[in-house]
């Protein structure tokens, strides 16, 4: 959340420890040395900027070059026997300190996350965060050395990711946070027949490495998960959107297994080598899973599932290595898929 320029904001961190020995904090300088310079119609000399900043020359000159270079401040100085600094004519009326203020590890972080959030969906949120990345950039500066900081070294690995229309992904995000009604063509996957939705949304979700959409469908008169990837023709009603309680949401679409809707109709047991089970017991399958170790070094995980059909493709990831112990229903539909698997093996390939 973005903070006031007036008075502290709650995001506001303490700056590095080698300004603990002035009297003013950072935070407290940069207001003080904006507040002269935005009000000065004379250049101010350097003398009086120290006694007003109960400072050093090197940190006023440090703090006038985060202001300028990282700020983006209209600072000009003027030479002669004393050096002195003002905010350029016309420019300084014009400008104010932004309002969200971060530590330099604050903002690699954020630098960090904006990476993420590019690197993994490409053109969805790069675009509309560009803007910001290049303003992060540069506050990110080391103002001593000049030097960026390396971000090239954090790597993003997109996997399953599904071609996304910006356009409607900008839709249906506008749609979920302005709380209106949204009409879109779908075709589903399972089907591959269009059909037309009429929806209140509820939320967005960022599912392995994909988008979906929880709504109320008004033609079915229930909770439905969309897929972002799936919608055409997307456009926000000037009706109000229904919303929904939390709770009824997570129980019927966040209760089971995966991202498929519909409360848990049993709980599946998952058995996992030793080998496995060195990975599998540190993973989060489920926020009501439970593991266990058992003596001969297997791993015995259970989870509330509704649809099978992405557990067992988790479970088949592990191939030997994992093996359903039960509901038998369960177990059988796993043995009809290996043999299924494995008949596509009994012959030679064309």
């Amino acid at each position: 959340m973005a903070c006031g320029s007036h008075a502290p904001p709650p995001c506001y961190k303490r700056s590095s420890p080698r300004y603990a020995d002035e009297s003013m904090d950072r935070y407290e300088r940069i207001l003080t040395l904006h507040r002269l310079l935005k009000s000065a119609h004379y250049p101010i000399p350097l003398s009086r900027l120290l006694g007003e900043l109960e400072c050093s020359r090197a940190t006023l000159y440090r703090d006038i070059a985060f202001l300028r270079d990282a700020l983006r401040a209209p600072i000009e100085s003027a030479g002669g026997e004393q050096a002195a600094f003002r905010y350029e004519v016309g420019e300084g009326e014009r400008f104010e300190l932004p309002g969200l203020w971060l530590t330099s590890d604050e903002l690699s972080a954020l630098l960090a996350l904006n990476e993420l959030i590019s690197r993994s969906g490409p053109g969805v949120l790069a675009g509309a965060l560009a803007p910001f990345k290049a303003r992060i950039e540069g506050l990110l500066s080391d103002q001593g050395s000049g030097k960026a900081l390396p971000i090239e070294r954090i790597r993003v690995i997109p996997w399953g990711e599904r071609k996304l229309d910006q356009q409607v992904f900008r839709i249906v995000a506008g749609a979920v946070l302005e709380r209106k009604q949204l009409r879109f063509r779908y075709r589903a996957r399972t089907t591959n027949i269009d059909s037309h939705r009429t929806v209140s949304p509820q939320r967005l979700t960022h599912y392995r490495d994909n988008w979906y959409l929880d709504v109320w469908d008004h033609d079915r008169e229930a909770l439905r998960s969309f897929a972002v990837d799936r919608m055409a023709e997307a456009h926000a009603l000037d009706a109000a959107a229904t919303d929904v309680a939390e709770g009824d949401l997570n129980e019927l679409l966040a209760s089971s297994y995966g991202i498929f809707a519909g409360k848990p109709k049993a709980w599946a047991t998952l058995r996992f080598s030793p080998h496995a089970a060195r990975w599998v017991a540190d993973e989060h399958w489920h926020s009501q899973q439970k593991g266990e170790w058992l003596p001969d070094g297997r791993y015995e995980l259970k989870v509330p599932y509704s649809n099978s059909k992405e557990l067992l493709m988790d479970v088949l990831k592990y191939g030997p290595d994992a093996e359903v112990m039960g509901p038998l229903p369960l177990r059988e539909e796993m043995k009809i898929l290996l043999q299924l698997a494995l008949g596509g093996y009994q012959q030679s390939p064309a």
